[in-house]
């Protein structure tokens, strides 16, 4: 490269760089963090069993072709946000409950910001005009085709400093049938245990059945940040014994793919980046699972408890546990069997696993995530370490043996047949492997990409900081100066490998550090921290067995017998 071609990149780097800068700060902003629901008490004298439009059905049997209606509000019903709800605050939930069926409408996280420099919680449910996103769970009772409306023992609820139990009771009557429908709140626990206690004070058993449903328009993901790589999968998930997991995407929910299927026990959930609401019924009963759209046609995965008969004068209590939390696979093993399927690592889950349990014993003995993806880093290229060895030994003795192999290709450069066989006898006679430099890559790249789902999907290094201006290794850095490194080290590693013979594939792998790097721009600071160090210590390996073959002096031994 000439100086003039040099000057002239040099600025239009910095040119590229500053507008990628300006870039990120226009149109990097995060959206609005929305509003908690306005409080107000409920109005005295109300009735507790107010019918309204929306009723309760489900899928009679699960066939392929059956028609889904669910438990659907009407087009007239009014939203969330101007009834009377019932706030309940723990350590770790600050909740609304719509008393109109008993929905949570509202749910925020006080152990997670919504962003980095905010100090307002997470909010992972709500209903308003830009979200609407609720977990909903209803009654089928015999003679009401409503949902119950519920009356409130009290209208604030708070987890206080010496409880580990909080219990949030809603009762109705229905036909002489008491209602009360618990909330069972516990400390440092995202599982809210939802129970519906039912007395038939009548001469007649009644029937009754519970249902539980997730309901989510097709608004953004607000906890995906801005990002070139691979998203974060958002939509509905299912599990049974027979599917441990499936996903199914918003789309096959609007167009009505999803089979109904009995199943027994199992669970329902809507994912997206780093949180997960799930319905988990009882695991020794028979449900079934099916998705629907509702009248604001919101996604609706769901699913419906058997029937139950309560007996003239007889009490009974239907229920399931409700997530709402981060996707932190210890918290969710408790809940449900494979509901830590959540933390999708993507297709190289068996790789991403082990190295997410090492990285997390890491953190345990050193309390740095940023530095425990150094330690890991180490630890992998350790593992690796006789793989490159092997490899770079190879790149040495080709690089060493570049002007020989530039002879060659001089000499029989007309006759393309001749020069590949003595370019061949050339590599068996110096044990040379020409793949054996791309061998380092081919066996880093599923660790590179079971590393990169794992750093997008741990919500453990969400606004987890390292040093200086790294403050959220899930996030790009801000600066862009971890990529320029990674760059800088990709290009002082080329300068150790032997030249290519053809010069377009030289041009082309001259490119590749600013290709990389500029990839690399808006991938997470920790996964740049590992590609960086990993570098780094490659550089230093092969730095090392270069200059050893290069003072090898049986290194082109051979060539020069033959001279």
């Amino acid at each position: 490269m000439d100086v003039k071609r040099l000057l002239l990149l040099i600025p239009l780097a910095v040119l590229a760089y500053l507008l990628v800068v300006q870039w990120n700060q226009d149109y990097g902003q995060v959206a609005p963090e929305p509003e908690a629901p306005s409080f107000t008490a409920p109005a005295p004298g109300d009735e507790a069993t107010v019918p309204d439009e929306d009723g309760l059905a489900v899928p009679a049997s699960p066939r392929a072709d059956s028609e889904v209606t669910g438990d659907m509000p009407s087009e007239t019903e009014q939203s969330s946000g101007t009834r009377d709800l019932v706030a309940v605050a723990t350590d770790v939930l600050d909740v609304r409950i719509d008393p109109q069926g008993g929905d949570i409408v509202y749910a925020a996280l006080p152990q997670h910001r919504m962003t980095l420099n905010s100090e307002r919680p997470y909010v992972l449910l709500s209903d308003n005009e830009t979200r609407s996103y609720v977990a909903r769970s209803g009654l089928q009772v015999d003679g009401h085709a409503g949902r119950l409306g519920f009356t409130p023992e009290q209208t604030r609820y708070r987890l206080s400093d010496d409880d580990n139990r909080l219990e949030v009771d809603l009762t109705a009557e229905v036909n002489g049938v008491e209602v009360i429908k618990r909330f069972t709140f516990e400390r440092g626990s995202y599982a809210v245990a939802v129970d519906y206690f039912l007395a038939n004070n009548t001469e007649e058993p009644v029937t009754a059945r519970f249902i539980g449903q997730l309901a989510r328009d097709n608004s953004p993901d607000p906890s995906s940040g801005v990002s070139m790589g691979m998203k974060s999968y958002l939509g509905a998930a299912y599990s049974s014994p027979e599917d441990r997991y499936q996903k199914v995407d918003f789309d096959d929910i609007q167009e009505g793919n999803f089979n109904n299927r009995d199943v027994q026990g199992g669970w329902v959930a809507i994912i997206q980046h780093y949180f997960v609401s799930a319905w988990v019924p009882p695991q020794n009963q028979q449900n079934l699972q099916y998705a629907t759209t509702d009248a604001r046609n919101r996604n609706v995965a769901a699913f419906a408890g058997p029937v139950t008969t309560v007996a003239a004068d007889g009490e009974t209590r239907l229920g399931a546990t409700l997530y709402m939390g981060p996707k932190v696979q210890s918290y969710l093993e408790e809940v449900a069997p494979n509901l830590r399927l959540t933390v999708d690592f993507g297709w190289l889950w068996f790789i991403a696993n082990p190295l997410f349990w090492l990285l997390d014993h890491i953190q345990n003995i050193i309390g740095n995530w940023g530095w425990s993806i150094v330690l890991l880093t180490v630890l992998v290229k350790l593992a690796m370490w006789p793989l490159s060895a092997k490899a770079y030994k190879s790149m040495a003795r080709m690089r060493k043996l570049g002007p020989e192999m530039q002879r060659l290709k001089e000499q029989y450069g007309d006759d393309r047949q001749k020069m590949s066989q003595e370019m061949m006898k050339f590599y068996q006679k110096e044990k040379i492997n020409p793949l054996g430099g791309c061998l380092p890559i081919l066996v880093q790249m599923p660790v590179f990409i079971a590393l990169y789902w794992m750093l997008l999907e741990s919500v453990e290094l969400r606004h987890a900081p390292f040093m200086f201006w790294i403050q959220d290794l899930s996030m790009k850095d801000p600066y862009f100066i971890l990529p320029i490194l990674m760059g800088a080290s990709m290009f002082v590693q080329q300068l150790l490998n032997p030249t290519p013979p053809d010069p377009m594939q030289a041009k082309i792998m001259r490119m590749l550090p600013i290709v990389f790097t500029f990839f690399f721009l808006w991938f997470p600071a920790g996964l740049v921290i590992y590609w960086v160090v990993n570098n780094v210590i490659s550089i230093a390996q092969q730095y090392v067995i270069t200059r050893k073959i290069e003072n090898d002096p049986s290194v082109g031994k051979a060539v020069k017998s033959k001279r």
